[in-house]
């Protein structure tokens, strides 16, 4: 981030625009916004710029920029088509020490102007850094139309109701608990549809009884990350993180997607690395007890889905049995996302008709499984914490029935830039793994292989492809 964004108070300060044409006329409408002091230089100046003047809504001088009218200057604007002309403003603009943006020349640029969704006052800024101008628009029209039409007029209510809520409600948790109320549940659904009244009655009844009523306690919200790219998290995943007062979170989680959630949120790293001291899942259980206890909004974080083969069902049971509220947010399991990153169909009319996810280890080694059964025709298998155990699945399936030249397809780090793929038969699968290198997260798919097209795809798009193709063994890595 070369470009620090900051919100910068205008109201009432002078702000020199330099240029007279159709561009200073789009910086003077954005600054009018702002309640902002204008001065245009211009020696011709439009006939937008001169009606402005004429009515009194800024101040035009018919003349070129001098050295004394950066003085006092707040920011300044730089229009101008001719180049040499711009860089000496620019020179007297910093010589003033003010800060200067210059249109349509970034290199020039102290500052520059973002895309705005203007809700005052709720604002959003977009910004490419100069990059894809283009793109902050389409990124604001979305934004448009996502943010609604009231959602300042709420904004400034709340702001109205901070003092009375904070006399009414004292802990800082169930105050926060109020306002998450407030801005996404039944208040902020009646004003956001015009029912203002309805809204208000609904405060009132909240405020009543806050005093009557002990603080809430905390709560748990066990929440799947998905398989890594933060796009893939939900709605209600990001609601949840942005809510959150504290974060327990596993390893596999990236970075990216902990971006997501409040600044604020304290973090504390539970992850399990494979060989290496890690915490126990007791050891997980009582850290989500002790912090909802203490009335903190808990989000457990992990990645895939908190129910497939992530132990969730485990914290739930020990938060029950706590007597800790939890709700449950699905994500989407590795299994699923690894697949649909690679073009794979999972399933397929009349070849493969059912799903089997399993895990390739126990608590106490590789795990078995009824392999006759999984051996058997039309059935995929998508298996979990397999590499490690690649030679054991092989030799199971094989002993089982399978068909030695069953498709194999193991995805590793699956939808992050990084992923790799790599492609086999079942007879030579732990060779694969080790041939293609497989060392991080991975999904071992039985049954099929990608979509030739999507899979040369996603390695242009999101790292090395690895295939391996033989009726007996791999033949080794090759570059996709």
């Amino acid at each position: 981030m070369r470009f620090f964004p900051i919100f910068l108070d205008l109201e009432h300060q002078p702000v020199l625009v330099i240029g007279g044409g159709e561009q200073a006329a789009q910086k003077v409408r954005l600054l009018r916004r702002t309640g902002a002091r204008i001065t245009v230089l211009a020696e011709e100046p439009g006939p937008e710029i001169a009606a402005l003047a004429t009515a009194g809504d800024l101040a035009l001088e018919r003349r070129r920029v001098a050295a004394r009218d950066l003085v006092g200057v707040r920011l300044a604007y730089v229009a101008l088509e001719d180049g040499g002309e711009a860089a000496r403003a620019v020179q007297m603009a910093r010589a003033a020490g003010v800060p200067v943006n210059v249109v349509d020349r970034q290199e020039l640029c102290d500052f520059l102007t973002p895309a705005i969704v203007d809700r005052d006052p709720v604002v959003v800024a977009i910004g490419t850094e100069g990059a894809a101008p283009v793109l902050a628009r389409r990124i604001k029209a979305q934004l448009e139309a996502m943010l609604p039409a009231r959602l300042g007029g709420l904004a400034r209510w709340a702001a109205s109701l901070r003092g009375r809520v904070a006399e009414a409600i004292r802990a800082g948790a169930a105050r926060r608990r109020f306002w998450d109320g407030f801005f996404d549940g039944p208040i902020a659904r009646a004003y956001l549809a015009g029912r203002h009244e309805a809204a208000a009655r609904l405060v009132e009844t909240e405020l009543d009884g806050a005093g009557a009523e002990p603080a809430p306690t905390g709560s748990v919200t066990l929440v799947g990350a998905g398989p890594g790219d933060p796009d893939l998290l939900t709605f209600k995943a990001m609601r949840a993180l942005q809510t959150a007062d504290v974060i327990v979170v596993d390893r596999l989680v990236p970075q990216a997607i902990l971006d997501c959630a409040r600044r604020d949120a304290a973090r504390i790293h539970v992850g399990k690395a494979p060989g290496k001291p890690s915490p126990s899942q007791s050891a997980i259980n009582a850290i989500l007890v002790r912090e909802a206890e203490a009335g903190k909004h808990v989000v457990r974080l992990k990645g895939g889905d908190p129910f497939v083969f992530g132990r969730g069902g485990e914290e739930l049971a020990a938060l029950a049995e706590a007597g800790i509220p939890v709700e449950v947010i699905p994500g989407i399991t590795a299994a699923i996302g690894c697949a649909a990153a690679v073009g794979l169909a999972l399933t397929e009319r009349e070849q493969r008709r059912s799903l089997t996810l399993l895990t390739g280890r126990a608590s106490d080694g590789p795990a078995e499984h009824d392999w006759q059964a999984l051996a058997r025709p039309g059935r995929m298998l998508a298996i979990y914490m397999g590499t490690g155990a690649a030679g054991h699945v092989q030799s199971r399936l094989l002993a089982g029935g399978i068909d030695p030249a069953t498709p194999v397809t193991v995805v590793e780090n699956g939808t992050l830039p990084g992923q790799k793929v790599a492609t086999g038969v079942i007879v030579g699968l732990a060779e694969l793994v080790i041939d293609a290198g497989i060392k991080g997260p991975a999904i071992i798919y039985v049954g099929a292989h990608p979509c030739p097209a999507r899979t040369a795809a996603a390695g242009e798009e999101r790292g090395r492809a690895v295939r391996a193709l033989a009726s007996s063994r791999p033949i080794g890595e090759q570059a996709a």
